[in-house]
C-alpha cells in the first residue's frame, strides 16, 4: 500500500471519529448556581395541580413524593397535614396556591423551599391486547425566602403490561386481553409515580443535589 493510500485511510478514519463525536448526544446538566446559593434544607409540598382526567390523581401522587425527597436528604413537611392546614386557611385550590407568592408560604410554614407539582397525564390508553398506562409530571422547586425558581424537571413514565406465554398462541392472546382489561379497569399508577419521582430526584446532572441530611451533602458538585 502506498504512502498516499495510508494517509487517505488515516484522514477518513479521523473524519469518521469526528463525525461520530459530533452526532453523539450531549448530556444535559442543569445550572445549580441559584440552588446552591439558596441551600434549601426543608421542602414543603403544596397541593398538586391536576391536568389529567383522573380526579383522584393528586391524592395518589402525594402518597409517593415524600420518601424520595427525604431519602435525598431534606426535611419534608408531612404532606397530608400540610394539605389540611392550607385548606383550613382557604388555600385548598391548587391552581391558586401555585399562582401565589412562594414567600408567603415560606413565612407561613417556616420552610426555605416549596415543591410545586403539576400532573399533565395520569391515564390509561386502552387497546384490545394491551393497555398503556402513562404518568407525566412537572416539578418546580422555589425558594420560600426569595421566590426564585431553584429547580425544574419534567418526567414521563409509560408502562405497557404484556402477557407472555410459551405455549398456545391463542392462550397468549386471551391472557393479553385479560391483562389489558384488568389494567383498564384499575390501572396501577402509583408504581409509575414512584419511579418518576425517584428518577427526577436522583438523576445525575438533572435531579436534586444531596440535601443536608445526606452523607454527600455539598460533596456532589461534580455530579450536580
Amino acid at each position: 500500500m502506498s504512502a498516499a493510500h495510508r494517509l487517505l485511510k488515516l484522514v477518513l478514519a479521523a473524519t469518521s471519529v469526528v463525525t461520530m463525536a459530533a452526532c453523539a448526544p450531549i448530556p444535559v446538566h442543569n445550572d445549580y448556581t441559584t440552588f446552591r446559593h439558596a441551600d434549601p434544607h426543608s421542602i414543603l409540598v403544596v397541593p398538586v395541580v391536576n391536568r389529567s382526567v383522573d380526579v383522584d390523581a393528586p391524592d395518589y401522587f402525594l402518597s409517593t413524593i415524600s420518601r424520595p425527597l427525604a431519602e435525598r436528604g431534606y426535611y419534608v413537611f408531612p404532606v397530608n397535614l400540610t394539605k389540611r392546614v392550607m385548606e383550613d386557611d382557604g388555600l385548598g385550590d391548587a391552581d391558586l396556591v401555585h399562582a401565589s407568592d412562594p414567600t408567603a408560604l415560606g413565612r407561613m410554614f417556616g420552610t426555605d423551599s416549596i415543591m410545586y407539582v403539576t400532573i399533565n397525564r395520569w391515564d390509561a390508553k386502552y387497546a384490545v391486547l394491551a393497555t398503556s398506562v402513562t404518568v407525566e409530571l412537572v416539578y418546580a422547586l422555589k425558594s420560600g425566602t426569595t421566590g426564585e425558581t431553584l429547580w425544574t424537571h419534567r418526567q414521563t413514565m409509560v408502562y405497557s403490561p404484556q402477557a407472555a406465554s410459551a405455549g398456545n398462541p391463542l392462550a397468549t392472546l386471551i391472557a393479553a386481553a385479560i391483562t389489558a382489561a384488568i389494567a383498564k379497569t384499575k390501572p396501577n399508577y402509583v408504581p409509575l409515580a414512584q419511579q418518576a419521582n425517584a428518577i427526577s430526584v436522583n438523576k445525575a446532572g438533572q435531579g436534586l443535589p444531596a440535601g443536608p441530611y445526606d452523607g454527600h451533602y455539598k460533596a456532589d458538585g461534580e455530579t450536580f
